[in-house]
């Protein structure tokens, strides 16, 4: 896994043929790094969760850990260096989901605060809308899927698994944490991401 030097901006990616005849690569500007993929959910936030909501509670903190949202969603997380009063309070590195090798300035989303603070998390946000956001990638308005989350493999998820999942976020301690603004094509993100992807030779 490869990230930027301090100087530059972030790149997280898999080759599957790296061979080449020109001189100088195209990652000469990164530097690898392990990023964290299992990171341990916070518990629930003792009294927030009715006692008989407190297994499917405790049952979403489980699907939590299972499904690797920490992984995204956690400050650091994404080049290997988790900051755990941020746990699932977003990232402030994000994920350039267009090919950065063959655009300088790729667009970049940054992964969002999922406590339930009310100003920079989830605390506004319907069940619905957390469902639709799970299963299909939508953010809150129901505005176009966001391109890093990876939606299709939970849009079979059970109705009961977010139930639980979606209690679960609703009990756990809020964290005011804004993360930078989503990245457009051809404009230069001034906070780091990393890039994910699989590349085939010719």
């Amino acid at each position: 896994m490869l990230r930027f030097r301090p100087t530059s901006i972030g790149l997280l990616f898999v080759l599957a043929s790296c061979a080449t005849d020109t001189g100088i690569g195209p990652l000469v500007d990164y530097e690898e790094v392990n990023a964290s993929t299992i990171i341990d959910a916070p518990s629930p936030t003792p009294g927030q969760s009715a006692p008989g909501n407190l297994y499917v509670a405790e049952r979403g903190e489980y699907l939590v850990e299972l499904l690797g949202c920490g992984a995204c969603h956690t400050d650091g997380a994404l080049v290997g260096e988790p900051n755990f009063e941020r746990s699932l309070a977003g990232s402030q590195v994000g994920i350039a989901w267009n090919n950065p090798l063959g655009d300088r300035y790729p667009a970049v989303v940054y992964p969002p605060n999922i406590t339930p603070d009310i100003e920079t998390g989830i605390g506004k946000w319907s069940d619905q809308q957390i469902a639709n956001a799970i299963r299909a990638g939508l953010g809150r308005h129901g505005e176009r899927r966001i391109a890093a989350m990876p939606w299709q493999g939970y849009a079979t998820i059970s109705d009961s698994d977010i139930v639980a999942i979606t209690a679960y976020l609703r009990s756990i301690e809020p964290v005011a944490h804004r993360v930078p603004d989503e990245v457009a094509p051809g404009q230069r993100a001034t906070a780091p991401f990393v890039y994910f992807g699989v590349y085939r030779s010719r």
